[in-house]
């Protein structure tokens, strides 16, 4: 792929500011563990969290934690799309001051209810910017067998055969993703970015569409709580399901893709 937009590495010299976003809905006890864990990363990043309305300790135990907190700037669920373009606004326009008056280089998103979260993640997630001269790094992992079903039953047959420029990614609705600023503030000012749960890889498409460099970075294994509420039963995903496989859709009529659904043999 040919970029249209080359971002060249400004940080080889200095430590680039990085910001960590959490977006958070009732995550009281996974929030103030990963906030501690994430501001143990070398490149000592600052963190805000996102709440959505929660109706447990999660934003108290956040600033607790020492971050900077918003709160969501409308109260619908499923809102993920709606919770990250509101921390990305906040963070470009420094309008909470978080950290200090210096914009971000880089900002990076993080689930909030992982068990297992480690520094080294966000080390090695803004190491692939700052190192490999990335515009964007995705986290994938070892998941349990019955993890991920959206993922392997939706995201990456529809990409298989709408955008197979893509199809390589393991983890094409990843939660951790790390940008570089000015790829963050392309698709803050991008039309027809989804509210929910198809934020992430419309995220995906949108920045592999223009050419940006992107890179997966291998994390290890992923324990998060939100997979106990559907591990017996994946139908409580049907909407997730059901608003990432439209935001595929739409992907593909915008770029001219539904063409390509004649390649598959039914």
């Amino acid at each position: 792929m040919n970029r249209e937009v080359s971002i060249t590495n400004e940080y080889s010299q200095v430590s680039p500011k990085v910001v960590v976003i959490f977006p958070a809905k009732n995550e009281e006890n996974t929030i103030e563990g990963a906030i501690s864990v994430a501001s143990q990363s070398n490149f000592n990043p600052d963190i805000m969290v996102v709440d959505a309305y929660s109706s447990d300790k999660t934003a108290e135990l956040a600033v607790k934690a020492g971050a900077t907190v918003i709160r969501q700037p409308e109260q619908i669920f499923p809102g993920k799309g709606i919770a990250m373009k509101a921390g990305l606004k906040e963070v470009i326009s420094n309008n909470t001051n978080i950290g200090s008056t210096t914009p971000a280089d880089i900002i990076l998103f993080l689930d909030s209810d992982i068990k297992n979260l480690t520094s080294e993640w966000v080390d090695k997630l803004v190491r692939a910017l700052v190192e490999d001269n990335c515009d964007m790094s995705r986290g994938f992992y070892q998941r349990q067998s019955r993890d991920a079903a959206v993922t392997k039953l939706i995201a990456r047959p529809m990409l298989n055969i709408f955008f197979p420029e893509v199809s390589h990614f393991e983890q094409p609705l990843s939660g951790e993703v790390c940008a570089r600023r000015q790829l963050w503030e392309m698709l803050l000012h991008t039309k027809g970015s989804p509210d929910g749960w198809g934020i992430d890889v419309w995220f995906l498409i949108e920045s592999a569409i223009r050419g940006y460099n992107i890179k997966e970075v291998f994390l290890g294994r992923k324990e998060h709580t939100s997979f106990e509420d559907y591990r017996d039963d994946v139908a409580k995903l049907s909407k997730m399901a059901e608003q990432v496989e439209f935001t595929i859709i739409r992907e593909a009529i915008k770029f001219d893709r539904l063409n390509l659904e004649s390649t598959v043999k039914v």
